[in-house]
């Protein structure tokens, strides 16, 4: 089987693709990983039994810095040459192996699988992304995905979107939901670390938030909510963990609204659960999203949760019983966090729903489902 995912840089996609590969069995299947650029927290992490090939290597460039340009080119062009000559990839980099199955861990690769010179290989796609709220995701470009023998989705949201497009019944048949697999256990034994730099040591109610600062994160409005409950005498903090190319423009926005002492960007950190841990309540303020990995993680620990309504959330809450669902607004992240602020009761209450619901993404049956999908393509 081969695998092919951009990178392994933290992500929702590179864990989930990662925690797939330690817990599949090592001796029924021989599996090459092709990494566009090898690089990433999660390269460390790929069991010693993959065989891993790469395009590039090197940290990736998230700026635009005139000395940045020519080496984002050179790499975009030495990809797009494999792309456009795939016997070239197959044959230098793979050398010359034959695949039974073809796997985009992430939808972003879809060209490259589908220009594999194997034709007679199975070719599975893991739809990761709400790509209906992409703008380079036309319906054309989606109805591509209807070229591969099996489509993975991970919420009903994007079942149903896709299905929308399916021509005929083998078409709507192709697209499976699956669950993204979740290791409970090492979520657990890593939110117990000890940390030295939790920004804060008041008791104020604490909101966490992470993720890669890019504007679908939403973290822009998560900070003007921020202010304006502030502004209303609802006195509370706000972290936010992780980085990207929007990080500067949401610096800049949490100095002009001048909430430098109540809002903290910690920027990226490897290991964000004793932070979530440590806070009070998660908040999840983006645009769109596929499965938002780390409110599953959030409810492991068993921790309060109000996100807006993007793909995969009712999923993951269960339309509001673990958690509080939202309009995908500023105004629905303004009345999240406001109950949580203003009605005392409601973090007991869902945290007794959190613990007395068995969650659908538990590691074992996700592998199991994958499995199984792998085995009968």
């Amino acid at each position: 089987m081969l695998i092919r995912i951009g990178s392994l840089r933290h992500g929702g996609a590179e864990k989930v693709l990662v925690t797939f590969l330690k817990n599949i069995p090592a001796d029924k299947y021989e599996v090459d990983l092709l990494i566009n650029l090898y690089s990433g927290i999660y390269i460390s992490e790929i069991p010693d039994w993959v065989n891993v090939y790469y395009l590039l290597k090197g940290e990736m460039i998230t700026t635009n810095r005139p000395q940045d340009i020519p080496v984002k080119a050179c790499r975009v062009l030495y990809q797009k040459m494999f792309l456009w000559f795939p016997s070239l990839l197959y044959r230098l980099v793979l050398k010359n192996k034959k695949y039974d199955i073809e796997l985009a861990a992430i939808h972003g690769m879809y060209r490259e699988i589908l220009s594999s010179p194997y034709k007679d290989s199975k070719k599975i796609i893991w739809v990761q992304n709400d790509v209906f709220n992409v703008k380079e995701y036309t319906r054309e470009v989606i109805r591509e995905f209807f070229k591969f023998d099996k489509i993975l989705v991970i919420s009903n949201k994007l079942q149903e979107e896709m299905q929308k497009l399916a021509v005929n019944e083998k078409e709507r048949r192709s697209v499976i939901k699956i669950f993204n697999p979740i290791d409970k256990t090492d979520t657990l034994r890593k939110a117990d670390a000890v940390i030295d730099d939790y920004p804060f040591t008041d008791k104020l109610p604490t909101f966490i938030s992470v993720g890669t600062v890019y504007p679908q994160k939403g973290y822009d409005r998560l900070l003007n909510v921020h202010k304006r409950l502030l502004d209303e005498g609802l006195r509370h903090q706000l972290i936010i963990i992780g980085d990207g190319y929007d990080l500067d423009n949401i610096q800049l926005q949490l100095k002009k609204l001048g909430v430098e002492e109540t809002a903290k960007m910690l920027g990226f950190r490897s290991n964000p659960y004793p932070y979530v841990k440590k806070a009070d309540f998660y908040v999840m303020s983006s645009r769109h999203e596929g499965f938002p990995t780390i409110i599953a993680e959030t409810l492991i620990l068993g921790k309060p949760v109000t996100a807006t309504d993007i793909s995969g959330i009712r999923d993951l809450l269960q339309d509001g019983k673990l958690g509080i669902v939202t309009s995908n607004s500023e105004d629905g992240i303004y009345d999240g966090m406001k109950k949580f602020l203003t009605d005392k009761t409601l973090p007991e209450y869902y945290g007794r729903q959190i613990q007395n619901t068995e969650m659908p993404f538990v590691l074992e049956k996700s592998v199991q489902t994958l499995q199984a999908i792998i085995d009968e393509a």
